[in-house]
């Protein structure tokens, strides 16, 4: 994809090739024949980093620097970044002139003397960014500050059938009135969407709950309607960069983020750097598999994470055990009515912690995030099912020295896909390292 205001070497808006092995036949005798030799890929070329590109990439760390500490002084910058302070001043003049940054009032300098040091910090009239938070069945926008902070928020329903245009009509009505309250261009729109995404050409090619939006190009839809670029993301990456950016993330370079409602979706950091396969692939944990030859699920297949750690499934299990309001249970409601004391209550709340359990064991032995950041209606049944769900995990994974699982709820509740949608653009944008 790209857009008017998308730099030519962020996207080439192609799909990465793949090696495709030949399929065997037979030859005159009636023998299977050997499958033709394949041709070993050529290695990519190294390049190395431009001037201009290696201005891009500094100012970049310096950002994300600054969101990581909030207002910092020149010198601490330079401290941290390990650069002299006369480079860090280089890097931060035009961001200054740009608007997007801002001195803060002097600090006061202590004992020490001398002049007080004036904090960089993010500058309110920088230009905004527009986030998109596609779900289902409707679709909510808003403007985002580089602060986080969250204005002009829209919202519309539309119908899921396959085929019908009201679901590109909402998006667009729904955006068009969040950007009619921008003061500037914004610095770019960021979605947040279900399903599955193609990166790289901005496509949701496939929401199994939603079929309308299955195939639909929103990326270049958007980007005609507004002129601007334009990126699309999983859903859990976004709740990720929004802990990243603007929440209980920013300290922690590696961890994983988790999405546990009525579907299950997840994400992972590691050593700073956004996870995802060719063309945004990947994050799909809720069809991971934790019960071979289990229940049937959406997708098909048997035994994924979602037919035993889904809203759908406490509700029926619920239902089998005889609680009140069985068709209506929550992860809040269950942690209620376990505080009230029903044994029943209790005894399914702890299996649920148990399967969720299970699937951050997986990612836990597979790859050590050590951190994580749950989102999603679990969130609201609070401490009692976080600590549950820790302590199954504990159990699950064999001890191992500074590798210790921890299980936290996120801070970034209600709108943190919108937040996570902004972050979205700042990365691309601004080549964080992701």
């Amino acid at each position: 994809m790209s857009g008017s205001w998308e730099e030519q070497d962020m996207s080439t808006g192609k799909m990465p090739g793949r090696v495709m092995g030949a399929a065997r036949g037979r030859d005159g005798d009636g023998a299977i024949a050997a499958p033709p030799p394949v041709e070993p890929a050529k290695p990519r070329p190294h390049s190395l980093l431009s001037p201009a590109k290696m201005g891009d990439v500094n100012r970049g760390r310096l950002l994300q620097s600054l969101f990581d500490l909030g207002p910092t002084s020149r010198a601490d910058l330079a401290r941290h970044i390990g650069v002299n302070r006369a480079t860090i001043t280089g890097i931060v003049q035009p961001l200054i002139d740009d608007g997007i940054l801002v001195e803060g009032e002097p600090a006061s300098p202590g004992g020490a003397g001398g002049k007080p040091a004036r904090p960089l910090q993010f500058s309110r009239d920088a230009p905004p960014i527009g986030a998109i938070d596609l779900r289902h069945g409707s679709v909510r926008t808003a403007l985002v500050s580089w602060t986080g902070e969250i204005t002009a928020v829209e919202r519309e329903d539309f119908p899921t059938e396959a085929g019908d245009p009201g679901a590109v009509a909402a998006i667009v009505a729904s955006l068009s009135r969040t950007l009619s309250a921008a003061r500037q261009p914004p610095l770019g729109i960021g979605v947040g969407a279900t399903g599955m995404i193609d990166t790289d050409r901005g496509v949701i090619v496939k929401v199994n709950l939603a079929p309308v939006l299955s195939g639909l190009g929103l990326g270049a839809i958007l980007e005609e309607q507004t002129g601007l670029p334009v990126y699309l993301d999983h859903h859990p990456r976004a709740l990720l960069l929004a802990d990243r950016w603007f929440g209980i993330g920013r300290s922690l370079r590696t961890f994983a983020v988790l999405y546990l409602s009525d579907v299950i979706g997840g994400a992972l950091q590691l050593d700073g750097h956004l996870q995802s396969g060719p063309a945004g692939a990947g994050g799909e944990l809720g069809h991971t598999f934790v019960q071979i030859d289990g229940e049937i699920c959406a997708c098909g297949r048997r035994g994924c994470w979602e037919t035993v750690a889904t809203i759908g499934w406490l509700r029926r299990q619920a239902r089998a055990a005889g609680l009140p309001e069985a068709e209506a249970m929550t992860p809040a409601l269950l942690a209620s009515l376990a505080d009230t004391g029903s044994a029943a209550a209790e005894r399914l709340l702890d299996l649920y912690a148990r399967n969720i359990a299970v699937g951050i064991a997986n990612l836990q032995q597979t790859l050590a995030p050590n951190h994580f950041v749950l989102h999603g209606e679990v969130v609201e049944a609070g401490e009692r099912l976080r600590a549950a769900i820790e302590a199954h995990v504990g159990l699950l994974v064999p001890p191992r020295p500074g590798s210790e699982p921890r299980v936290l709820l996120t801070d970034q509740r209600g709108r943190a896909t919108l937040r996570g949608a902004a972050g979205i653009v700042l990365s691309r944008r601004l080549q964080f390292q992701l």
